[in-house]
């Protein structure tokens, strides 16, 4: 079935990021569609702690993505319900040696540089910041603007926002082929069920988003990168900030496939603590590892002994989209007219999300964006289109 209504826009995806693609696109007056094989948030967004970091980037242009977008989840937070539980709890890095101190000491040097809020927090005062931390740390770092939101109810929120403003929700159909005309141009997407007609499409598929790239003919080599988290059983707030050790600096900007793992641990509104992080590249493999589970658990108790006897509920897998850079993948692809990418945030989309729908929608409209696309360019990784 042809869907005949006319539309200017067709997102591929309805994570968080293609959400705030469809919320800033729709706002704009465009008519907008979102088409996903699965449901709202089904994917690696679903997955997420709904992190919205600072803390875990250095100055360049990941930063002034993730600056952009804390100013826009703030603006977000006022719009939208509240139960997205959007807080502005901070985060506190943490050194287990003096070794690691330097260099955590040393990182939030230069973004403090770049217009991150960071102060230095020595030993004697970390339990102040933290009652329940290990008492033998060589220090840390707080950082106030580091911020929570719940995922899921996030990403569908905004596509009901979305929606207010014309756009419309198209769950449980797969994209199968990208449609083109004799030129090459972008003309729609084909589906199991319907062709969804429009001169723009964007690539928002997350994990997925190099496979969606294929199905249009180009290479965007996005790569699944899986991490578990812990979710405990329901308990009184005693973790008051987002907690990680200075080593989940490195892991997130580290380009190994081995499994890699560092304690990131955070209260939640609800009352479960939410324990993890691994990261390894191990394809789609979806099979539970009770070796980084162990390890996770081994790690969140050596830093907050008071969960020793906690019980651990379930556990849960996702997959970030990995790209080899650390930059996700935003704006036009100059190989295949009217196709945009919004693709590769690693685990940073839930944070990277408004400002990489604002982008987005910004570029569709020929308007001039308010941060610099190059970095972020899709096709920088094609050799072939670059002679040197």
């Amino acid at each position: 079935m042809l869907m005949r209504q006319p539309l200017d826009v067709v997102i591929v995806g309805a994570g968080v990021v293609g959400a705030a693609c469809a919320y800033y696109a729709s706002r704009s007056g465009l008519s907008v569609a979102v088409v996903d094989r699965g449901s709202v948030a089904g994917g690696t967004t679903g997955a997420g702690e709904g992190n919205l970091l600072v803390s875990d980037k250095v100055p360049g242009p990941e930063l002034e993505l993730a600056l952009l977008s804390a100013s826009l989840w703030c603006r977000l937070s006022e719009e939208l319900p509240p139960d997205i539980e959007y807080e502005l709890k901070g985060g506190l890095v943490v050194a287990a040696s003096e070794e690691s101190l330097t260099v955590l000491s040393a990182t939030a040097a230069g973004q403090r540089g770049a217009g991150i809020e960071a102060c230095h927090v020595t030993s004697d005062r970390l339990r102040d910041v933290e009652p329940h931390l290990a008492p033998d740390l060589a220090g840390g770092c707080h950082y106030p603007q580091d911020a929570q939101v719940q995922p899921a109810v996030a990403a569908s929120e905004l596509l009901h926002a979305a929606g207010r403003a014309g756009a419309r929700l198209c769950p449980g159909q797969e994209v199968i082929g990208i449609l083109k005309d004799r030129e090459g141009a972008v003309l729609g997407v084909r589906t199991a069920r319907d062709e969804l007609r429009a001169p723009v499409v964007v690539n928002a598929a997350g994990a997925w988003g190099g496979e969606v790239a294929k199905l249009a003919g180009v290479d965007v080599p996005v790569l699944p990168r899986r991490g578990f988290v812990l979710v405990t059983e329901p308990l009184p707030r005693l973790i008051r900030h987002k907690v990680y050790a200075a080593e989940y600096v490195s892991d997130v900007s580290s380009g190994s496939a081995a499994l890699q793992t560092s304690p990131v641990i955070e209260g939640t509104p609800s009352g479960p603590v939410l324990i993890g992080a691994s990261r390894e590249r191990v394809g789609f493999d979806r099979t539970l590892s009770v070796p980084v589970v162990a390890r996770l658990a081994a790690q969140a108790v050596g830093l907050f002994p008071v969960l020793t006897d906690v019980r651990v509920l379930r556990a849960y897998h996702g997959f970030r989209p990995y790209l080899i850079d650390h930059l996700p993948a935003i704006g036009p692809d100059p190989r295949v007219p009217g196709l945009f990418h919004a693709c590769g945030h690693e685990g940073a989309g839930v944070g990277l999300a408004p400002a990489t729908g604002l982008l987005i929608a910004d570029a569709i409209r020929g308007r001039q964006p308010v941060l610099d696309l190059g970095p972020f360019a899709p096709d920088r990784f094609d050799t072939t289109c670059h002679v040197t």
